[in-house]
Parts: structure tokens; C-alpha cells; sequence
């Protein structure tokens, strides 16, 4: 089966390595320049470097059909820097899921495959989508949503290990983001982890760096550009994390269910 997610950002690949796994095909859409700040556990990556890794899934910068033919012949996960998913047309999957965790949604359409999955907040199962899955961390995160919609955007973060505004690194002013330090470093409050121009960024509480965004992104005042992991463990900045897999495993979910219906419909026509 064919499945074409949008976004390959840290959330969205969590739930393609799930999918991949699991003997899907898939292929990825992104922006020309992501935003993406869990780089090392996303495929959005490939958008910059060509090649990359996800634990032990490979994703490789795609530009033609042609070449996202060979990518899935080659157990790869395919990335099409395609912003309005142009690609959807041509690929013809069965299953769209939209992972772009915009909080609103983008252009998705009930319509776009036989199966299509909207993450987080934005969309209505039965509406725009035919499920939706919970983002919001909680006794609900991953939970597949078959009427109605995830619980709205908060605009307060999750939170790990006691903190959680603190822990997000953001743009001091409008400019060019540039990193101080790497993915994996581990800081203390008020240390310098990157620059707007030459506006310095300050972590705002102690830990490992999570996520960072890469050199030369345009950022706006307030927009997220890193996270800080307060418990310090230096693993973690490389492995698909706990919401992530629970997500994908709310996605997989979705995917065979619906999958089964379809079929369950289709064995009452043929009797």
C-alpha cells in the first residue's frame, strides 16, 4: 500500500518509520526550507543533506517519479520538496495523511485518497478526514478520533521534566538563525545556543539540546526555533520520541482500520 505523508518534520516521521515497518510504501512532502527542530529525527533533513537516517530508515531526497520509484524499491522512505503536494496525483496513494501540525488545515481534502488521516488540530473526521489523531500529550495522545476533532492548540507546551515554556528555544527578534551549539550539547541556563543576527539566544533553563534549527533559517520574534530537554539524556536527541511513536502507532491504527471496513464493505457487496 501507498501512502503519502505531508510534513517531514520530527512528528511526521515518526509516523512513517511506524508505516514503514510495517511494509508501506511511503513518500514525504516539504517545504523548500523546513522548519523542523528535532532535525536529527526527522526526514525533512534530506531536503539539505539528500541522504538521511532515522534510527535505522533511510530517507532520500527525491525530484521525479522516477527517482521515488527507486527510493521505495530500495526499502527507502522517498522526500519531495512539494509544498502544495502537487505529487499526490501522480504517486496515487491510497492512504494521505497530513502531518504538517500546522494546527489548522492546509488544504487537505476527505477527498484526496481513499483513506486520508488528519494529526492534531485543524480537522474533522468525517468533514475533512476521514480520522484524526491526538497530538495533545495526555491520556488521549495517539488516540484515533472517528467524529469530531483533537484537542484545539493551547500554545503552552508539553511538559518534560518539569518544565514546559521554558523549554522551548525562540527567536529573539525577526532575522537569520544561527546555531551556537550542536544537537546533543549539554547546557545551562543562560548559556548562548544561537543567534538572530548577532542578537544572541539564551537558554532559558538547563539540559541536553533537543532540537535546533538549522544554519540560515529566516525566523520571526517568538518562532520556535529549539527545545531543551531538562533531563539531560543525550540519547534521546536521536531516537523517535515518545509522542511521536505514540502518534504513529495512532496513524498505523487508523490506516488497518479503515482498511478493514473498506474491505468488510466490500465482501456485503460481492455476497
Amino acid at each position: 500500500m501507498k501512502i503519502l505523508i505531508r510534513g517531514a518534520g520530527d512528528l511526521a516521521s515518526g509516523i512513517a518509520c511506524r508505516l514503514h515497518r510495517c511494509g508501506f510504501f511511503v513518500v514525504m512532502t516539504e517545504i523548500p526550507v523546513p522548519t523542523t527542530v528535532r532535525r536529527t529525527v526527522a526526514f525533512s533533513r534530506a531536503v539539505y543533506e539528500n541522504m538521511v537516517k532515522v534510527e535505522d530508515i533511510t530517507g532520500v531526497l527525491c525530484s521525479s517519479m522516477e527517482e521515488i520509484e527507486e527510493a521505495l524499491s530500495k526499502d527507502q522512505v522517498a522526500v519531495v520538496v512539494d509544498e502544495v503536494c502537487r505529487i499526490r496525483k501522480e504517486f496515487n496513494p491510497a492512504v494521505v495523511v497530513d502531518a504538517i501540525i500546522a494546527k489548522k488545515n492546509l488544504g487537505t481534502r476527505i477527498t484526496d485518497a481513499d483513506i486520508v488521516i488528519g494529526v492534531g488540530p485543524g480537522f474533522t473526521a468525517g468533514e475533512d478526514c476521514h480520522a484524526v489523531v491526538e497530538t495533545k500529550r495526555g491520556h488521549d495522545l495517539g488516540r484515533c478520533i472517528w467524529k469530531g476533532s483533537a484537542f484545539p492548540n493551547s500554545g503552552v507546551p508539553g511538559m518534560i521534566g518539569g518544565y514546559d515554556k521554558e523549554r522551548i528555544i525562540r527567536a529573539v527578534k525577526n532575522g537569520i538563525f544561527h546555531p551556537a551549539v550542536t544537537i546533543g550539547t549539554v547546557v545551562k541556563q543562560n548559556d548562548v545556543v544561537g543567534y538572530v543576527d548577532d542578537t544572541p539566544v539564551l537558554a532559558e533553563v538547563g539540559g541536553v539540546v533537543r532540537g535546533l534549527l538549522q544554519e540560515g533559517v529566516t525566523v520571526c520574534s517568538g518562532m520556535k526555533s529549539g527545545d531543551i530537554d531538562p533531563r539531560g539524556v543525550i540519547q534521546h536527541c536521536y531516537t523517535i520520541s515518545d509522542k511521536a511513536s505514540a502518534i504513529g502507532g495512532g496513524v498505523l491504527e487508523a490506516v488497518l482500520s479503515l482498511t478493514k471496513k473498506s474491505l468488510t464493505e466490500k465482501e456485503r457487496v460481492l455476497q
